[in-house]
């Protein structure tokens, strides 16, 4: 099984090679037979130049400019719309998610089931200098989405997961043009019938450059995702489940 990674970045030259040195070190460790996609999200600080440089003596690792306006959810996207893999990890570019988790996901794709979701807030995770305001809304958010989705998943907001390509095919079209994309995939991955179990992971706050998550900016965008697949839930009748093979 091809493992293709996609990972977002936007002015992250200062944590990216660090990010591709443990991503490709842990994965040639594993045996696994990956791709490394990193979309430029319009990035002024010379980050494409850095991965172009690693890619250069690595021919796993590839930039891709994104074609779509700037936005993290647009990022991702474009990353899923060129992913050659037979399943693909979104991963962020400041090392905050662990490598050993991404190949931890990989062995649960690997198992049959279609999605692998983590989460930082079971038995067994790590979380390292997440900020007290951000975690308050965290908990917060997530338990809202468990509420209504009645799923038992309580990380359902972090961008770390990963997919087989049946599910990234099934959730389509998607409509998040920024973090919202987040809850966007997995929520419709389970509306739409898809298998998922959940690992405990590790997420250490990044050391350099700044977050682009702006919460003031995203309230209204998460909620307008989260109204829109839950009402998919409440009022489609499984018209976009996926159909069991005949």
């Amino acid at each position: 099984m091809k493992y293709s990674i996609v990972i977002p970045a936007k002015n992250e030259a200062k944590s990216i090679a660090a990010t591709l040195d443990g991503l490709t070190a842990t994965l040639e460790n594993a045996g696994i037979d990956h791709e490394i996609i990193v979309v430029d999200d319009a990035s002024t600080d010379g980050t494409a130049e850095v991965v172009d440089g690693l890619a250069a003596a690595n021919s796993r690792i590839r930039t891709h400019r994104s074609q779509n306006p700037p936005g993290f959810g647009f990022a991702v996207r474009a990353g899923l719309d060129v992913f050659t893999g037979d399943a693909v990890a979104i991963v962020m570019a400041d090392g905050s998610d662990s490598p050993d988790d991404v190949v931890a996901y990989y062995r649960v794709l690997e198992e049959g089931w279609d999605c692998a979701f983590g989460s930082r807030f079971v038995r067994g995770s790590r979380v390292v200098d997440y900020p007290k305001s951000k975690l308050a809304i965290n908990r917060i958010v997530n338990f809202g989405i468990r509420v209504m989705f009645r799923h038992g998943y309580n990380d359902t907001t972090n961008a770390f997961k990963a997919y087989r390509r049946e599910a990234i095919e099934t959730v389509q079209p998607l409509v998040s043009n920024h973090f919202n994309l987040t809850v966007e995939l997995p929520l419709k991955a389970i509306v739409r019938g898809h298998s998922y179990t959940v690992v405990p992971i590790a997420w250490t706050n990044r050391r350099d450059g700044v977050s682009k998550l702006g919460l003031n900016e995203m309230g209204s965008r998460y909620l307008f995702i989260v109204l829109y697949v839950w009402l998919e839930k409440l009022l489609t009748r499984g018209d976009y489940r996926r159909k069991p093979a005949a």
